[in-house]
């Protein structure tokens, strides 16, 4: 490229901003490139010289650049419309300057080619062409492609810092009306600071993640400190609308590698990019990036052919229902449903796809929940609460996909902040969606004990997953001790009763986790979390002993639960200054007996000719 010399050979096809724009006429529809690839020069040329024309129409998605056809002394001559409401026009369409069209972004290519959204004029920005005559359109590809494709008149300027993308990213010469040159800085978004909310997030996402997904998320600082935990996965893949900084870490260190995808194996497939000069740097001409337009990208149906499609898109605020609003503020436009439903759906439909919505618990400074009873008035639903799979907070996962909406309400209340919990819960009683005596705890004084999880293999090469109880296992526990015995229910209750009622069970996953402590053994179900085994522990503080009981589904007996639960329990009472734990036993429940014999700490039991009594005193554990 350094010794060819483009502009020579295509000199007929070159010439001046001013004199490209002289081809906008009053009442043209003009497109502008998207994102970083926004054309800045001829963005500024055309306010600057299209005095003579009026009622221009200007279409564009996400743009990043200067947008000064939104200003007050511009309002006769340009009329804007995007798909999705960027800071340099948001404030201009909150007083209404401009106008948003809501549609999925797979959609928009097809509105151009079909004449709906027609289009006179394209501005779009270019690498400079090869020899054969192409150029890319590099870090925007997306809708531009289409918009290229299906504009009466093409102008590209060509700036020779724009990165040299590979894939179906080119443009050639024949397709461009005028050629303008003119070098310009790209538009850089660097990676901002990240605080212990959003690693959080970033740290509840990355465990729905398996080695060898294929991801897809955006720029911001979710992706950012998502990408933070995936350095330990192997081998994921990466199809995404778009992309940011955080991609490149997480190929240096070998966790994306894209070699388990299922189509277009060893590519990042993406239709955009937004980041710093590094970004740009490193995509430039780097065969492992493969643009596609967004007709490819965006469309369900191929990203559904990923197994383990993973989706990772944002919101505003969702309700306790499950429904999704991610475009407005109330009645006032935000930003755009881009391309979350196409990903919403496409990763639903993947095989061991998993669709994810992540949220931060609150917003202004804490002020107002991002969980709400209802969406605010004029708030707009993006993703259906029919749906939404996974919502991710600081404070946990939900997961809502064919719950009914009971279970989505205590799902929800329980990864919202804790200062709005009761305040929604009361919200939810007012309306029905959940029993009358739900619990209410003091959530201000109650933290969810997250250091206590662990993961552990059993004696026959079993995995399972010890962590504390939480409010929303009162469905699957329930389960669990219904699909217990008769003979297993008298042994841990000393009864036969085999009822076990949801004013019952929620005395059991409502807990404080410090006097009472409840910790379950789970794995995974079709449905979510399965219990297979709990042990609790309640507390007298006075006397510093516990009444400590086991339960462990006949299915996973003889496996070594019991010890794995006891020891674990065992090691959180004695950190926490507990001095014993005492329980009853039945004679004939021998595999409980041998659990407390084998506890490592000095054992005294007593026989009252029907039930042991068996003391634990914690202060002599080894």
């Amino acid at each position: 490229m350094a010794d060819f010399n483009w502009k020579e050979k295509y000199a007929d096809r070159i010439g001046s901003a001013r004199e490209a724009l002289k081809f906008i006429k009053p009442g043209n529809s003009v497109f502008i490139g998207t994102g970083c690839g926004q054309p800045q020069h001829l963005v500024d040329a055309m306010t600057i010289h299209s005095k003579d024309v009026h009622d221009v129409k200007i279409i564009h998605m996400l743009t990043m650049g200067s947008a000064p056809y939104v200003e007050y002394e511009f309002n006769d001559r340009f009329k804007t419309n995007t798909f999705f409401v960027a800071d340099n026009v948001r404030e201009a369409l909150a007083d209404g300057i401009g106008d948003y069209t809501p549609i999925f972004l797979s959609d928009i290519p097809r509105e151009f080619e079909s004449g709906r959204i027609p289009l006179d004029v394209a501005l779009v920005s270019v690498s400079p062409p090869d020899r054969s005559g192409l150029c890319s359109l590099g870090v925007a590809v997306d809708i531009v492609k289409a918009a290229v494709a299906n504009s009466k008149y093409v102008i590209a300027q060509v700036n020779a810092n724009m990165p040299r993308t590979m894939g179906n990213s080119f443009v050639h010469v024949d397709s461009i009306d005028m050629l303008v040159p003119f070098d310009e800085p790209m538009i850089a978004v660097e990676p901002t600071e990240l605080d212990d909310t959003l690693r959080r997030i970033g740290r509840n996402i990355a465990r729905l993640v398996e080695d060898g997904s294929t991801i897809e998320c955006g720029i911001g600082r979710i992706p950012q400190a998502m990408a933070e935990y995936l350095c330990g996965k192997k081998e994921l893949g990466v199809h995404t609308e778009m992309f940011g900084d955080w991609i490149i870490d997480l190929i240096e260190c070998g966790a994306i590698t894209c070699s388990k995808k299922t189509i277009n194996r060893g590519k990042v497939v993406a239709s955009f990019a937004m980041g710093s000069q590094k970004l740009y740097d490193y995509i430039h001409e780097n065969p492992m990036f493969d643009f596609r337009p967004t007709e490819y990208v965006n469309d369900p149906f191929i990203i559904a052919q990923h197994d383990k499609m993973v989706g990772i898109n944002v919101a505003l605020e969702v309700d306790l229902t499950g429904q999704v609003c991610s475009d407005s503020l109330g009645y006032q436009f935000y930003s755009g449903i881009g391309g979350q439903v196409d990903f919403i759906r496409g990763a639903a439909r993947s095989r061991g796809g998993k669709a994810i919505i992540a949220i931060p618990s609150t917003a202004r400074n804490g002020e107002v929940s991002r969980i709400v009873s209802t969406l605010t008035e004029g708030a707009g639903v993006v993703t259906t609460r029919g749906d939404v799979h996974y919502v991710v907070t600081e404070y946990g996962i939900a997961y809502l996909h064919g719950k009914t909406i009971r279970q989505r309400v205590l799902s929800l209340v329980n990864i919202a902040h804790p200062k709005f919990r009761n305040d929604l819960i009361q919200a939810a009683k007012a309306n029905q969606y959940i029993d009358e005596d739900q619990i209410e705890l003091a959530w201000e004084h109650v933290r969810y004990p997250e250091e206590l999880e662990r993961h552990d293999t059993l004696k026959d090469g079993t995995e399972i997953f010890f962590r504390p109880v939480k409010p929303t296992d009162e469905p699957a526990l329930a389960e669990m001790l219904y699909s217990l015995s008769s003979q297993s229910v008298q042994t841990r209750y000393f009864t036969h009763t085999m009822t076990f009622p949801h004013k019952d069970v929620q005395k059991l996953t409502n807990i404080d986790y410090d006097n009472e402590l409840a910790i379950v053994g789970v794995v995974p179900g079709l449905s979510g979390d399965e219990i297979v085994a709990i042990a609790q522990y309640f507390l007298d503080p006075k006397t510093l002993a516990a009444e400590v009981a086991f339960i462990v589904h006949e299915e996973w007996q003889a496996k070594g639960m019991g010890h794995y639960l006891l020891a674990h329990i065992m090691q959180v009472a004695i950190k926490r200054g507990v001095q014993s734990f005492y329980a009853k036993v039945l004679p004939r429940n021998k595999p409980m007996l041998s659990v407390f014999q084998n506890s490592h700490c000095k054992v005294t039991t007593e026989f009252d000719g029907d039930v042991f009594s068996i003391t634990c005193d914690l202060t002599t554990s080894e």
